[in-house]
């Protein structure tokens, strides 16, 4: 019989049946078949071999695995026996008269007599006596399972957890692995989160197993984040998993022993391929090789192998290590999420922010064996008022998330967090760094030029020229060593080998190092004329040889955020752009800086034709950005003294739709005008409005910088919404897909959250290859799931079921003529009602956005804005015609 190495490569899964047990045991049964009949019969009956072939052809894979190991173990007992005989022989004669089984019961008295009295005189059997023979033998799947693991109470209120109950057990059940954690323990926190939607008990099952990890193996933390994250590094790194989906399904079929029309039934049931995983690891009762249970480290450490195979042979090697990892995985639950994390789709909503948090709690109460930093007394935590908890949780989160987002590695935080815990100290040692990407400062949306100039009554602001280009952030140093970051921290210096040459000569006098950032536009070299975005899309993305470029750009540079080892986040925007501006040389349709325009709420005239004159050269729009932190005095006594009984109403009414308390609203409320005037009654005085700074605020989005784009206004806003499924069409549209479902995203929960169903703005090409795209009949087609709604979507289904559903990977840029309440889509619900969410009127598909990812859709928190705002114009727009009438 070949060997298993031998058999893994004819079962590669290409164009070879998948064969059951009988094919490969067939010869070897069949062989001892023929020894025992010519052994009692002396000869061979070949109908008796078909007859017994015919009726084993009818077992199932574990019935014939188990006869067959039945009558090997009988034939190594026979063998046994003949050669401890003849080995003997020359120590014991035995009686020819005997018949041959008194034969061997008598050998076998004189062997045991002859082991328990060995003198010189009588020595020890031969070395070459038999021994035990080495045979495949069948291992039950669920042997051996962490059931220690599987038992902790990781939901529990971190308050109330005590990892201390659990390491002695643990260290004990994980002594034979090296001390290290296994992946059990992390796949019980998967499964304890998956089955819950509240965001609370996500962060505190979370919280509890890093605490665990924590205290009991420290060396486990940094690849349990990595995986509990869905990632194996930032995305500056260049390290992708770069796996297919038919590498799962040859690991599937290859370890559970399916064939192709099995599998296919499993992936059209269940779509995910973690449940297929799960489905088909529950049914496989046994294998012929124990598995080796699983570590988080070493989970980790396959992944990072499988991301760093590179050129011949490496296909074959990402195949081996990923049905190693099927085969290990103890249990249904591993195999999920083992197969889930290959195909980078966990789905367990523990989004970056709810790690960041769940970190920060973590280290508040837990600390490795070695380490002495202080921490805090749960029980004392128990005794402090909610508003004070709050208050320290809080503190903590903006520490951790601060640092994340100067320098978003864990392989960063991860190994400091374990050194000083979370302190002011961790601030200093996760700063910015040269050549490491910063999050960026994200600006918020608004509905048109009065909409911008109510928010910034009483402030400086510049506004500035919005290009249609590619966000960039650049990092230089004292050498010149240039390194540029797209908005999502990719690393694109390959695409633009052209400002690699051009960056370290903007550096004027003193100017050592810096990272800046601004807008890489595609230009006319000889005119200045911008081009579109579409066209510096066309540009190549890697290995960009600087005599092969054809389409040239310029750099337009809007802030400073680093300068001569110092960063600048903490000071103003004005004072920032000076520096820029004086210390950086212009060169002309190279490197400038974006145009801009110094103003207050009182130039509307100024402003409009600022925001016309962009909008002709073909920018987006405009950008505006507060100058200073505190406000103008002579402002702010303008805007109070004008501020008339509307303006206050209007804001309070604004506020009455903010979720400002923990109590939910009225539901016996009837109607906005009723919620309006217990408003008014209880906040008889004017609202402050929220402090707008104007420091550089990494990976916020906030007021002091607006974004008013174009396409923005009272009649038509845009949405930036994911399309999660869609219809059969009906009539000419019949053989594509319309009406498309849309979901923008719940950055607390990681959920999908329907909004609208769109068929408007699509041409037929459009419409034939988004149905090629999504094309259900392709087995193949990796953008399409099946097995009926995924679980990380809210959809109540109101508006009917989708007839496919849609791997989430683009954004469509979405125009609508305004929001409503609805009880079918699920998007913003709890932010402006507890029963309903949110949904759009009249939507209309622009645009794919390619140059945006899902985790840059529109947020729930977004919408729900925009509809505040709607809701608030739409009652001083009633009051205004009330006073008329």
């Amino acid at each position: 019989m070949g060997s298993p190495t031998k058999r893994r490569k004819k079962n590669d899964g290409s164009s070879q049946p998948v064969r059951n047990l009988n094919y490969f045991f067939a010869k070897q049964e069949e062989a001892a078949k023929v020894k025992n009949n010519a052994t009692t019969n002396g000869e061979t009956s070949v109908a008796g071999v078909a007859n017994v072939r015919r009726e084993e052809s009818i077992l199932t894979d574990e019935e014939l695995a188990r006869k067959l190991q039945a009558e090997w173990s009988r034939e190594d007992q026979r063998t046994a026996v003949e050669q401890t005989s003849s080995s003997n022989d020359d120590l014991y004669a035995a009686p020819s008269t005997r018949n041959k089984k008194d034969d061997i019961k008598h050998e076998n008295d004189k062997t045991n007599k002859t082991e328990s009295s060995q003198t010189p005189e009588n020595p020890a059997p031969r070395p070459d006596a038999p021994k035990q023979k080495n045979t495949l033998s069948l291992q039950s799947t669920a042997a051996e399972e962490d059931t220690v693991s599987t038992n902790i109470p990781f939901d529990q209120s971190p308050l109330d957890f005590e990892p201390s109950k659990y390491i002695a057990d643990l260290q004990t059940h994980w002594a034979a692995e090296g001390g290290h954690a296994t992946y059990a323990l992390l796949t019980r926190c998967f499964v304890l989160v998956n089955s819950t939607t509240s965001r609370i008990k996500i962060v505190d099952t979370l919280v509890n197993l890093l605490r665990t990890i924590i205290e009991v193996d420290p060396e486990s933390l940094l690849p349990a984040v990595w995986l509990a994250t869905n990632a194996i590094s930032p995305p500056y790194i260049d390290l992708e998993l770069g796996l297919g989906g038919s590498a799962i399904s040859k690991a599937l079929k290859k370890v559970c022993g399916l064939d192709n029309a099995g599998l296919k039934a499993l992936y059209n049931k269940y779509g995910d391929a973690g449940d297929v995983a799960f489905e088909a690891k529950k049914r496989q009762s046994f294998t012929l090789r124990k598995p080796k249970p699983l570590t988080i480290k070493s989970v980790f450490d396959s992944l990072v192998k499988i991301a760093n195979s590179k050129g011949n042979g490496s296909v074959e090697t990402k195949q081996r290590i990923v049905e190693r990892l099927v085969q290990d995985a103890r249990g249904a639950e591993e195999s999920r999420y083992i197969v889930r994390t290959l195909v980078q789709h966990l789905r367990i909503g523990a989004v970056k922010t709810t790690m960041l948090i769940a970190l920060s709690r973590a280290f508040m109460l837990s600390r490795p064996p070695d380490a002495d930093f202080e921490v805090r007394d749960p029980k004392a935590l128990q005794k402090l008022k909610k508003e004070d908890l709050t208050a320290i949780y809080l503190k903590n989160e903006e520490i951790v998330k601060a640092c994340f987002a100067r320098r978003p590695n864990y392989n960063d935080l991860i190994p400091t967090l374990i050194e000083v815990g979370v302190c002011d100290e961790l601030l200093v040692r996760c700063g910015l760094a040269l050549h490491i990407p910063l999050r960026p400062m994200l600006g918020s949306i608004t509905r048109d030029l009065g909409d911008m100039l109510t928010k910034l009554q009483g402030r400086d602001f510049s506004c500035e020229y919005k290009y249609d280009g590619q966000r960039a952030q650049v990092h230089c140093d004292e050498k010149g060593k240039v390194t540029i970051f797209s908005r999502h921290l990719e690393l694109m210096t390959d695409k633009y080998p052209d400002l690699v040459t051009l960056v370290p000569q903007i550096r004027g006098e003193g100017v050592s190092s810096f990272i800046l950032e601004g807008e890489v536009v595609a230009i006319d070299r000889a005119t200045g004329e911008l081009k579109t975005f579409q066209t510096l899309a066309n540009r190549a993305r890697k290995d960009v040889l600087i005599g092969t470029v054809t389409i040239d750009v310029c750099l337009f540079a809007f802030d400073l955020m680093y300068l001569n080892g110092e960063e600048l986040l903490d000071r103003s925007f004005r004072e920032r752009r000076n520096l820029l501006r004086s210390l950086f040389i212009e060169i002309p349709h190279h490197f400038t800086w974006v145009k801009s325009l110094d103003a207050t709420s009182a130039d509307v005239e100024t402003v409009q034709e600022f925001f016309k004159s962009a909008t002709d050269i073909k920018c987006e729009g405009i950008m505006v950005k507060v100058l200073d932190n505190a406000p103008s005095p002579d402002l702010e006594a303008d805007y109070a003294e004008n501020l008339n009984d509307d303006d206050i109403n209007s804001e309070e009414q604004t506020r009455s739709l903010l979720p400002t308390t923990p109590k939910k609203p009225n539901p016996k409320s009837k109607s906005k005008s009723t919620s309006s005037k217990d408003t008014t009654s209880t906040n008889k005085s004017p609202t402050r409005r929220k402090p707008l700074l104007s420091t550089y605020e990494p990976d916020k989005r906030l007021d002091a910088w607006l974004k008013v784009k174009k396409d923005y206004s009272a009649s038509s806003d845009t949405l930036d919404l994911i399309p999660i499924g869609a219809f059969h069409g009906s009539g000419r549209k019949a053989a594509w897909w319309s009406p498309v479902l849309l979901a923008i995203r719940n950055a607390s929960t990681g959920q999908l959250e329907a909004v609208t169903k769109c068929m408007s703005g699509f041409t037929d090409a459009f419409y034939k290859a988004n149905r090629a795209k999504f094309d259900p009949d392709d087995d193949e087609n990796m953008n399409v799931l099946r097995g009926g709604k995924p679980p990380w979507v809210d959809y109540n289904g109101g508006a009917g079921t989708p007839a496919v559903w849609f791997q989430p990977n683009e954004v469509w840029e979405v125009a609508f003529a305004d929001l409503t309440l609805s009880p079918t889509y699920t998007a913003a619900v709890g932010l402006v009602s507890e029963e309903r969410g949110l949904s759009t009127r009249f939507p209309r598909f622009l645009r794919v956005r390619e140059d945006k990812s899902v985790e840059e859709a529109t947020e729930a928190e977004e919408i729900a804005a925009m509809y505040r705002k709607q809701e608030a114009r739409v009652v001083k727009e009633d009051r205004h015609d009330d006073h008329e009438e």
